[in-house]
């Protein structure tokens, strides 16, 4: 087995995650199995209870572990489908070390962080590479070189470099190397963080410095006389159009050519699809605007398989998607909204706050027949939007948000009886069931998929007549038909929602069907209705905004 492990220095969100999962494509295109692993320093078992302003999305694994987006980046660059294993945290590590200790597997020792918990992470490690069959396991540490968090899993990685052949371990340390105010690339910062990695026995092999702008073979030269590696080894990791294109740039500063010589391997392959899959990217003249309307709009992160997503459907169906963050809190200070955009999509989320905003946006969506994709909450609020105006039922909600005479969305019976609202969530691959002759037949052509879910609350089964006499089609359930899993109204242009998070399985060579008929839809809007290639532009919505402040001013 192969170890490939990535660290990181200076400051967190360098890009440690994009630079794992484009060094996990370049083994990939060149023929090799790759199994990645993320190892999250915190205290935290996963990521599913965590802010997402804090912390951003929580992506959701098949086997329904909530975990970091990393973990996505993974899974859309590499094209693997992770579980659990795959990401290791300082909570289940501990949990398990204890675990045993308490059914006495330690025979009395005294448990100490060396060799217990290393022992525990290493064999954590290894046991995931082997069980996934790899030729390579890439691993990338969560924090910043120095953070008293990281220090078991740095020291438990320095004893596997040393009980590992030279030639089937290397590290990847990536660092920044700012540009100061008169453009100098300095390289003090790498320096710093280099020699704080020496201090605890570990030593990179490749250096990935990121910067604005590409690294000057200067710059790299003396990177590599103070930090003790050679110039070819420092990877210059600019800022990138787009994410995709990284891969690439690693491949002109042969980056590929530096791991196969360090790790003795030979090309297998050169697989182009990757490459293609760019070209057509960049090579996108089109342009439409989709509107996304959620409450965590500040942290772009909270979003980014969604934003991925739109992305991919956007290769599909040949043109660029600019994406119209919108608050929806904002909305809801105001008894119209509009929308100035050619497609909506109301994301997942939980909780109260920015409800009532979103559900103006579907309103505003299937009013004025503009396409429509509701994610998981999102799929939630059009049902109660629809028995609001629709059915009529004006105190219509979701007894997750509010006490209501009419729970329109409501947890079912088996799931009122459990104590833990945590018992209650779906999570992970469920199959689901589609309808013949339908939207969602036609846009996954089969009767039968599998989807991830990360949701608690359901369509109140009491109501689906009344909603399917009125117009709404429920195209897609699960559980022998108790759950409702999408829903669409034929008599619009495009107005589709998922129970589902179908972002979570899109690929940028393997787009997800509801995004790409959202964006096929948006695209045909926009050519009828003359607004193909208008500047968009992301951020808030300056008018409403406006309105709002003139609003309090009134009131």
């Amino acid at each position: 087995m192969k170890y490939i492990v990535v660290t990181g220095g200076v400051m967190s969100g360098l890009g440690k995650g994009i630079t794992a999962a484009s060094i996990g494509r370049l083994l990939v295109d060149m023929g090799y199995k790759v199994t990645p692993i993320k190892i999250d320093p915190y205290i935290n078992i996963d990521a599913g209870t965590m802010n997402p302003f804090q912390h951003g999305e929580v992506y959701v694994l098949k086997d329904g572990t909530e975990v970091d987006l990393d973990l996505g980046h993974y899974e859309r660059f590499i094209g693997v489908e992770l579980t659990g294993d795959h990401n290791i945290t300082t909570g289940k590590v501990y949990s398990r070390v204890i675990e045993k200790e308490r059914k006495g597997e330690y025979l009395g020792q005294t448990v100490q962080i060396i060799p217990h918990i290393t022992d525990e992470i290493k064999s954590w490690i290894r046991r995931t590479a082997s069980k996934n069959d790899a030729d390579i396991c890439l691993i990338e540490i969560g924090g910043t070189v120095g953070d008293i968090e990281s220090m078991p899993f740095l020291e438990a990685v320095r004893q596997m470099h040393n009980e590992e052949k030279e030639e089937d371990f290397i590290l990847v340390h990536v660092t920044l190397v700012p540009l100061d105010s008169g453009g100098e690339q300095k390289t003090k910062p790498t320096q710093h963080s280099v020699k704080e990695l020496r201090s605890l026995g570990l030593h990179p092999d490749v250096i990935v410095g990121r910067c604005r702008e590409r690294l000057k073979e200067s710059t790299k030269k003396k990177i590599a006389l103070f930090c003790d590696v050679s110039p070819e080894a420092v990877i210059s990791a600019e800022d990138a159009e787009d994410i995709y294109e990284v891969p690439l740039k690693f491949k002109e500063e042969k980056l590929d050519e530096i791991l196969l010589k360090r790790l003795r391997l030979d090309r297998k392959k050169e697989r182009k699809e990757w490459t293609d899959m760019v070209k057509r990217l960049k090579e996108l003249e089109k342009e439409i605007t989709i509107a996304v309307v959620g409450k965590y709009i500040d942290v772009r992160d909270a979003y980014i398989s969604i934003r991925e997503a739109l992305k991919h459907g956007g290769i599909a169906a040949g043109c660029k998607v600019n994406v119209l963050w919108i608050d929806s809190e904002e909305f809801e200070w105001f008894d119209e909204v509009e929308i100035e955009a050619d497609g909506v999509l109301v994301p997942g989320g939980f909780g109260k706050r920015g409800s009532e905003g979103k559900i103006k946006a579907i309103e505003y969506a299937r009013v004025n027949d503009i396409p429509f994709l509701g994610i998981c909450f999102g799929f939630q609020l059009a049902v109660i939007e629809f028995a609001r105006n629709v059915l009529g039922l004006e105190e219509a909600n979701s007894n997750e948000l509010a006490d209501t005479p009419h729970p329109v969305i409501d947890l079912l019976p088996e799931q009122k009886n459990l104590d833990k609202l945590g018992g209650t969530m779906r999570l992970g691959d469920i199959e689901v069931t589609i309808k013949p002759n339908t939207i969602a037949w036609k846009l996954y052509g089969k009767d039968k998929i599998v989807e991830r879910h990360r949701h608690r609350y359901e369509v109140n089964p009491e109501y689906i007549p009344e909603f399917e006499e009125k117009g709404i089609v429920f195209s897609g359930f699960s559980d022998s038909g108790r759950r409702m899993e999408i829903l669409e109204l034929p008599n619009r242009r495009f107005f589709f929602a998922t129970q589902f998070h179908p972002e979570f399985k899109s690929r940028p060579y393997a787009p997800s069907p509801p995004f790409v008929g959202l964006v096929k839809a948006a695209l045909s809007y926009a050519e009828e209705y003359g607004t193909l290639a208008k500047e968009a532009g992301e951020g808030e919505v300056k008018d409403q905004i406006k309105g709002r402040e003139e609003y309090q001013e009134e009131n």
